[in-house]
């Protein structure tokens, strides 16, 4: 009798454990998952134009995020979800700006944001030749083999495994500046605005450069942020360099698995950059590479704060989106009112494209210098000893003396740019390629090695 009520004792003691354990992962974790299906649903509807019951069966398909329930409201342009009428968070769209999710701030205060958007031009892209427009001229180049490439484009579109499919969703091949090859998935095309993700660090990193051309920021000093204006704050030997070379030795968790720094900056922080930047240091500045995306928004913050909101808004489209026929990209901004620039871009693949194309071309683009002289190539370089080959916010395909190198059939001068479910931009300058892959490869089981390998094999 006695051992059954020690038994019965340390079940319910169990019990009571598993019952505690579950309400703090839906404590801590329900509000993020909400709110980043909201931020999901709200962006794929009212900045891509999608069938919410395609991002549904796709996008939020995953098991956990089936407990969740998403009402789309067409009426203010906004998402709100919940578990089980619980969590509740909402994401909302503003014409221009995309979606921004309700964080810290009411809604009100987050409408009620006077920002100016530039004009958009008036122009006619299918008149217009590319790169500027998307009229397509002149024949399929010699130097590639028509039905190889075909070939290694439709493989990454043919799902081999249906439970664990990699859902391409755009392909883009540019050969010497020219579209030679271009596919979309049902439900998609040329047209469809598609995220980018992490890619858009690479954006940020653009715009930084155009800032130091213009004379506004110096890399090499210390990183002009309120937080960290006291010399004897060790933060304060932080210098912008630093951030885009991911070496900023802030204490700062990146990790998708769990409730992390950067899961509570994009989805409860109104002011991403300003949390980041409120970390303290972990590792001396520069000493060590650590990838943060809170890196990247306070590098956002920073082109905020150095041309103030009355420039800043029309800084990216009046600067680098229109000068390269972006007219599809929308930069989406955090609650604060600053661009998400570690994580929310979108723009068609024919946009992400000319992105890559200002790399290819050492940052030059319809005869005008968009980016510094210089800036690709320092951009592109590897810090000291870097073995995980990183350049400013942009992935290297080779690195220091003992660099990894991640695409073994792709040339050593390859950069990229890694967007999180495989948004890829590849640079290759030796093979004047520039490769634009978009989907939704939700268990990291897209070989974009072989891939590149196929098309490299369609060259002659």
């Amino acid at each position: 009798m006695k051992a059954r009520k020690i038994i019965v004792r340390s079940l319910l003691t169990l019990l009571i454990a598993a019952i505690g354990i579950l309400i703090y992962y839906g404590w801590v974790s329900f509000p993020i998952m909400t709110a980043y299906g909201s931020k999901i649903m709200c962006s794929a509807v009212f900045d891509a134009g999608r069938n919410e019951q395609q991002v549904r069966d796709q996008d939020l398909s995953a098991y956990m995020m089936k407990l969740a329930d998403f009402k789309v409201n067409y009426a203010d342009s906004s998402v709100t979800g919940s578990v089980f009428g619980m969590a509740k968070r909402k994401a909302i769209y503003r014409n221009g700006l995309g979606t921004t999710v309700v964080s810290e701030l009411d809604e009100q205060q987050i409408r009620s944001q006077h920002i100016i958007l530039p004009v958009k031009p008036r122009v006619y892209t299918d008149t217009m030749a590319w790169p500027m427009g998307d009229r397509l001229t002149g024949s399929f180049p010699n130097a590639f083999d028509s039905a190889k490439l075909q070939s290694a484009i439709a493989n990454i579109f043919t799902e081999k495994d249906t439970i664990l499919p990699i859902r391409t969703r755009a392909v883009v091949v540019l050969y010497k500046g020219q579209i030679i090859a271009e596919r979309y998935a049902d439900g998609f095309n040329a047209h469809t605005r598609l995220a980018g993700w992490s890619m858009t660090k690479s954006v940020t990193s653009a715009l930084i450069g155009i800032l130091v051309k213009q004379g506004r920021l110096h890399i090499d000093g210390p990183a002009p942020v309120p937080e960290w204006r006291d010399e004897q704050d060790p933060r304060h030997a932080i210098t912008i360099t630093n951030l885009l070379q991911q070496r900023s030795g802030l204490g700062f968790e990146e990790n998708y698995a769990k409730a992390s720094d950067a899961t509570r900056m994009l989805y409860e922080k109104a002011d991403m950059g300003a949390f980041t930047a409120s970390h303290a240091l972990k590792n001396k500045p520069g000493s060590l590479f650590y990838y943060s995306s809170g890196n990247s928004n306070i590098l956002s913050r920073i082109i905020r704060q150095t041309l103030g909101d009355s420039l800043y808004y029309s800084f990216p489209y009046k600067e680098l989106f229109y000068k390269l026929g972006m007219y599809s990209a929308v930069m989406e901004p955090d609650a604060s009112g600053s661009f998400v620039g570690s994580s929310y871009m979108y723009a068609t693949a024919r946009d992400w494209a000319r992105f890559g194309l200002l790399y290819l071309q050492d940052g030059v683009y319809n005869s005008e210098r968009i980016l510094p002289e210089g800036w690709v190539k320092q951009s592109t370089t590897p810090a000291a000893a870097d073995r995980r080959g990183y350049g400013f916010q942009i992935w290297l395909n080779t690195g220091g003396d003992t660099a990894i190198k991640y695409y073994p059939d792709a040339p050593a001068d390859m950069f990229y740019a890694d967007g999180f479910e495989s948004q890829m931009i590849y640079v290759m300058p030796s093979k004047n390629l520039v490769v634009v892959r978009l989907g939704l490869t939700q268990h990291n089981n897209f070989d974009g090695n072989i891939f590149l390998r196929n098309v490299l094999a369609a060259m002659k």
